[in-house]
């Protein structure tokens, strides 16, 4: 494995897990809003760790949703990691009890890390480096969000309730640009989803029109006649 392949393997997958990472200041600020304490924000970046579930947790709770409801959220959002995973194991080959931690780290950054890399070696390297920078950032900005957000009075609380949707907007925003791999499919997906959410917003539960989006979804993310043959 050429030196220099390795360094900038190393230099990619740690600038990415230090911009990713920091943003876990953001969701410890949302977990407070939405009524969280330190310990269980905490706990939900150790364990769930995959941020668009997280979010979607914390937004649907924030909301006045169940609890069921915002479980049911954050798992429908999650299921794009298993399908990442099946991508992932003929790659990284992960033995015994290695496996349980690499499936922990399996997201959208180090699975676009390792797909990216030139070879098994350097996919390894990218996936472990990437995964240990974000998952540990991630975690201790975590605990910087929602002790600095707990400490909050007045306006600069009530601000906090822009924290999830600024949020999603900022994961879903470079998606709909046109140099994004399938934008217009994106660009879909976004629309039908709002267009059912904000519909079913007034009449049902909080975080009901989250899960209901998902159809909505799958159905303008499914290629059209003409892509499909192209």
């Amino acid at each position: 494995m050429p030196r220099s392949a390795r360094s900038a393997t190393l230099r990619d997958a740690v600038g990415l897990g230090v911009a990713v990472g920091l943003y876990g200041a953001a969701f410890g600020a949302a977990a407070d809003a939405a009524g969280l304490n330190v310990w269980q924000a905490m706990t939900l970046s150790l364990v769930m760790f995959t941020g668009a579930s997280q979010f979607a947790l914390v937004g649907v709770l924030g909301a006045g949703g169940s609890a069921l409801a915002a479980v049911g959220s954050a798992l429908l959002l999650g299921t794009r990691n298993t399908v990442y995973g099946v991508r992932l194991v003929p790659l990284l080959k992960p033995q015994g009890l290695r496996r349980f931690g690499t499936a922990h780290w399996v997201i959208d950054e180090t699975t676009a890390l390792s797909l990216a890399a030139p070879d098994r070696g350097l996919a390894r390297l990218a996936f472990l480096a990437g995964g240990a920078s974000i998952y540990l950032l991630w975690n201790l900005t975590t605990v910087a969000g929602a002790v600095g957000a707990a400490a909050l009075s007045g306006p600069a609380l009530a601000a906090l309730d822009a924290v999830v949707p600024a949020a999603f907007l900022a994961l879903l925003w470079p998606r709909l640009r046109k140099g994004f791999p399938e934008a217009a499919v994106q660009r879909r997906v976004a629309l039908g989803g709002a267009v059912v959410a904000l519909a079913l917003t007034p009449i049902v539960p909080a975080g009901v029109q989250v899960i209901a989006a998902v159809v909505a979804v799958a159905l303008a993310g499914r290629p059209r006649a003409r892509e499909e043959a192209a």
